[in-house]
């Protein structure tokens, strides 16, 4: 009797943790967005900064041509990011039978998005004043806290990583000459283990 009531009360404490987490995000989202976050690291150094010394902060210089190019690869990185993402948790929650919009998913957008929004305006407000060493580190910063943010919503293990990023982004603000080192660290690396760990753990 004692065991079964127990199990009852495991069962209720599942049945109210589904309810109120989105609990469907795929580790593949994780590994697919750090590898085209890794490619679009290589773009930005080999095509914007190609013949400039990045890893000095007073000498990164973007014309109006380069800062096009930026803010192209970095449209399309997010753009592709965010597709492979929502694809691959859509297919996941498909398999387990449940709803990819309803109240839980709103919230975790609503939590998430206003600190990136809140990032992502004041980044692009530095790169058109010519802060471009401080992007990197605030887009981490940010980044971080979002995930931070929207973690109560989600997986316990989103709260980790965004606390990662945030560390990164701070450690990015002290070595600022190694910025887009840190980014591809932050957002590629971090997410393709981020990615397996989730994988493997979450694995139907």
């Amino acid at each position: 009797m004692k065991e079964k009531y127990l199990a009852d009360l495991k069962d209720i404490k599942d049945i109210m943790d589904r309810s109120s987490r989105f609990i469907s995000l795929s580790g593949r989202s994780g590994i697919a967005a750090g590898i085209i976050a890794l490619v679009g690291a290589y773009l930005a150094y080999t095509i914007v900064f190609a013949n400039q010394d990045y890893m000095g902060y007073h000498s990164s210089v973007l014309t109006g041509g380069s800062l096009s190019q930026l803010l192209l690869i970095a449209v399309g990185t997010l753009v592709l990011a965010v597709g492979t993402g929502i694809y691959f948790t859509t297919q996941k929650t498909k398999k387990q039978k449940q709803k990819i919009w309803d109240h839980q998913t709103k919230r975790l957008l609503l939590n998430l998005l206003i600190p990136l929004a809140t990032g992502g305006i004041l980044c692009c407000m530095l790169l058109l004043k010519g802060y471009v060493g401080l992007v990197a580190p605030l887009t981490l910063i940010f980044y971080g806290l979002a995930l931070v943010n929207a973690s109560k919503y989600t997986l316990k293990e989103v709260r980790s990583l965004g606390l990662l990023e945030i560390l990164l982004g701070l450690l990015s603000v002290q070595f600022i000459g190694y910025g887009l080192i840190f980014w591809a660290f932050g957002f590629g690396m971090l997410h393709i283990v981020y990615g397996t760990v989730m994988e493997f753990k979450y694995k139907p």
